[in-house]
């Protein structure tokens, strides 16, 4: 009789789907931080009188309310930094990963072996599977 399966945890779930879909999110934060930061410029330029940032100053500051530009000057630059270092990283080290796969000697491949297993931490599980196959077509143990 089979043992049933334990429920794979949440925050191993997560971490996978983090690590699956890295570089979808780092172009997102990339994207909100440029998107904040374009509300802030639209309310605190002469912007604010045309068409879109009239209509949408008037939802971020309304007359009985806070003023939530403010919180996007602030923070829309920093979450672009943000954004920006992890597409960066992401994308150096895929560029990287793709240059160091594509080596057909085993003694350059053997050299490369610690680069390699540090991207890997930058990278998706996906291409885990292709160094671990990469691996195996040279005849080489983790």
């Amino acid at each position: 009789m089979p043992t049933p399966e334990e429920p794979v945890p949440f925050g191993r779930r997560f971490r996978h789907g983090m690590r699956t879909y890295r570089a979808a999110i780092s172009i997102f934060v990339l994207a909100a931080g440029a998107l904040l930061t374009l509300l802030a410029v639209g309310y605190f330029t002469p912007l604010s009188a045309s068409y879109p940032f009239s209509a949408i100053n008037g939802a971020t500051n309304p007359p009985s309310g806070p003023n939530y530009n403010l919180v996007f000057i602030i923070a829309g630059p920093i979450v672009i930094i943000v954004g920006a270092y992890l597409v960066g990283a992401y994308f150096t080290a895929r560029r990287r990963f793709e240059h160091l796969m594509l080596t057909k000697s085993k003694a350059e491949f053997l050299r490369n072996i610690p680069e390699l297993e540090k991207l890997l931490w930058d990278l998706t599980p996906a291409d885990e599977l292709r160094y671990d196959q990469k691996l195996s077509e040279l005849r080489l143990r983790r």
